[in-house]
């Protein structure tokens, strides 16, 4: 049986599986990343995974292209085989190779988790991405790593209150199955323990506002 007709089978065991699928594994993607797409008018889903998947146990594939059917589909079901997914991803890090730290980032990093995680959190991998003035920071799960716009290169101050909010994501992961979410309650709670947390994030985006400015003024 086909990985996704088996997918199928077994998220909706009461319905007939009428679909054309497609399953490509590319090297396009970086490491264990994947995207599908439905087209309603040919019935056919594609599903493209990253070369990591090959290896992987098979439920945990099934958990996965489940995951992104319920994205495409708008449906909600719970899926033992999402859950496995899941999991897996919340684990990744352990696995991931630390082999990309910024030495300036490592300072901010080493900074945050001393004063407020009490070094306890697991160092990730951590990069400068692109002059972004929207997408000020982010962690990616699958690789285990912070990436921090490269607008706060010069100011230490504003790149550890991101830096904070990052490692809260590492830290917290996400919650839930079938929908997951980053912000929860416990998340909120801990990142206003930063210290003078609302003069910090009008001091942020007042920051973001005016390199913005200044990029469209001199670029």
């Amino acid at each position: 049986m086909e990985l996704i007709e088996e997918a199928f089978r077994k998220l909706y065991p009461d319905k007939e599986f009428k679909l054309n699928g497609i399953l490509n594994y590319s090297g396009r993607f970086s490491d264990y990343n994947a995207n599908g797409r439905f087209n309603k008018y040919n019935n056919t889903i594609e599903i493209n995974l990253s070369k990591k998947w090959r290896k992987i146990d098979k439920d945990i594939q099934i958990g996965m292209i489940q995951a992104l059917m319920l994205k495409l589909f708008k449906d909600r079901v719970d899926s033992f085989y999402v859950d496995l997914y899941n999991n897996f991803i919340r684990n990744l890090h352990i696995a991931v190779p630390k082999d990309n730290i910024d030495p300036t980032l490592e300072k901010s990093f080493e900074r945050m988790n001393d004063l407020y995680f009490y070094g306890q959190i697991e160092k990730p991998n951590l990069e400068f991405g692109t002059k972004s003035f929207a997408k000020l920071g982010s962690y990616n799960y699958k690789t285990d790593t912070i990436s921090i716009s490269t607008i706060f290169k010069n100011n230490e101050e504003l790149m550890d209150f991101v830096m904070y909010h990052e490692i809260l994501h590492k830290k917290h992961k996400f919650k839930g199955t079938i929908k997951t979410y980053h912000h929860t309650a416990a998340f909120k709670r801990e990142e206003r323990a930063f210290e003078d947390f609302d003069g910090m994030e009008n001091k942020l985006r007042k920051f973001a506002r005016n390199q913005r400015i200044k990029s469209f003024i001199f670029d």
